[in-house]
């Protein structure tokens, strides 16, 4: 008996040494050791990291955190990335960066890393996984993740930003602890890897690509390939209907592609069905978010004044959120933490790929030149092929799925 504890113990140490190696191709920070493979797409991965004297009174860091990394010459939207997150920085409902660093990986590999704050609750996408189909409580949670994310749209719009691919999947749940002793988890807004500046977009209202997942993308996106603050809104207003029913948006009996899905939104002109058992708040809620025409939508600002949000009073004291070693259990995978968006580089065209959900993207080198922080394009989920307009000069994609 003892014998075979023995051995198994032995496997055991032999495994982590296994996974040590593997995560070590990347090299280890100055302050930091790379831990656990979180999620890999096709050029960028995630680990667990944790500091390695993490009772340094010097120390800024927290902890734990998600570090995405890449080797230096895939690293562009990595990278794109950093900058966005560096404008946006300052509010609590933003999953906050704690900076970038460059180590050397196996055989002198320059890899670029980027330092998030990691949530141990996983994904909203996660959460409502989890409900079974039945949705989440209005009162004991839909309303605050909302208040978070309508604070978090707020400000992401008055500084110029459009996130352009608000979905649950991007939501991250950070452990937040109140200063009334009440454990609970805030909502945050991650993955800007396809947000763009608004000025720019209004600029090129032409452009015949899109950003975001179909299924939560706008009227005017679909119709008129225009992605301003008002489709963040209308996205939100997505998210809400999948946490308070626990189906996603345009759900049905039938299993739908994402050309039935953009067909639906756009040249249909239907709209997201709204239960009847639903609050009057909620429903009243949801229909300032979806109205058809942007200019008639309700804004980020405009929504935290509503009834169905009015009376949440949100803690904004950042410093309490913690993710510390007791959490460290409810690491999930990739999808759990953050989407990895990932690049490819050629001389031709530059390719990004969201891991968790097979998305595509597309934008062009000329593109690349003029403006290269606000070229990420049109992504369709699943592993499917969409055949697009030809007159409206939209490409037809191949979805790929990331490695």
């Amino acid at each position: 008996m003892e014998m075979k504890k023995a051995e198994e113990e032995q496997q055991k140490q032999q495994q982590k040494k296994k996974i040590i190696n593997v995560n070590n191709k990347y090299g280890d920070g100055v302050a930091w050791f790379r831990g656990v493979m979180l999620g890999k797409g096709s050029f960028g991965s995630v680990y667990l990291a944790t500091l390695k004297n993490p009772r340094s009174k010097y120390s800024c860091l927290p902890p734990f955190m998600a570090v995405k990394s890449a080797e230096v010459s895939v690293s562009g939207s990595i990278q794109k990335e950093k900058e966005i997150l560096s404008n946006v920085k300052g509010c609590p409902n933003i999953i906050r960066c704690y900076g970038e660093e460059t180590t050397t990986g196996e055989n002198g590999t320059m890899v670029y890393n980027l330092l998030l704050e990691y949530g141990s609750g996983g994904t909203l996408a996660d959460r409502i996984k989890n409900s079974g189909g039945k949705g989440l409580s209005e009162f004991d949670e839909v309303r605050g993740y909302t208040k978070s994310l309508l604070l978090g749209l707020s400000y992401i719009h008055e500084i110029g930003y459009v996130h352009c691919d608000m979905k649950p999947e991007n939501i991250l749940l950070v452990h937040h602890n109140r200063r009334d002793g009440i454990t609970q988890f805030r909502a945050k807004i991650g993955d800007f890897g396809l947000a763009k500046r608004e000025q720019l977009s209004k600029k090129r209202k032409l452009e015949a690509y899109w950003r975001g997942t179909p299924r939560y993308m706008s009227p005017e996106a679909v119709l008129d390939n225009v992605q301003d603050c008002p489709s963040d809104i209308w996205a939100l207003g997505c998210i809400v209907l999948e946490m308070l029913t626990g189906k996603p948006p345009w759900d049905s009996d039938q299993e739908l592609t994402p050309d039935d899905i953009l067909q639906k939104i756009g040249p249909k002109n239907e709209m997201p069905k709204i239960p009847n058992e639903l609050s009057k708040e909620a429903k009243d809620f949801l229909k300032g978010c979806f109205v058809r025409k942007p200019r008639y939508r309700l804004t980020a600002e405009m929504l935290l004044n509503h009834p169905f949000v009015e009376g949440i009073v949100e803690e904004n004291n950042d410093e309490d959120d913690d993710d510390g070693v007791e959490q460290v259990h409810e690491i999930q995978d990739i999808n759990g933490i953050e989407s990895v968006l990932v690049v490819s580089e050629s001389d031709e065209d530059w390719g990004v790929a969201s891991d968790e959900d097979s998305s595509f993207y597309y934008w062009s080198e000329n593109d690349a030149e003029e403006e290269i922080e606000d070229e990420f394009t049109s992504p369709f989920n699943g592993e499917q092929n969409l055949d697009m307009d030809k007159n409206r000069g939209i490409v037809s994609s191949t979805i790929l799925g990331a490695a």
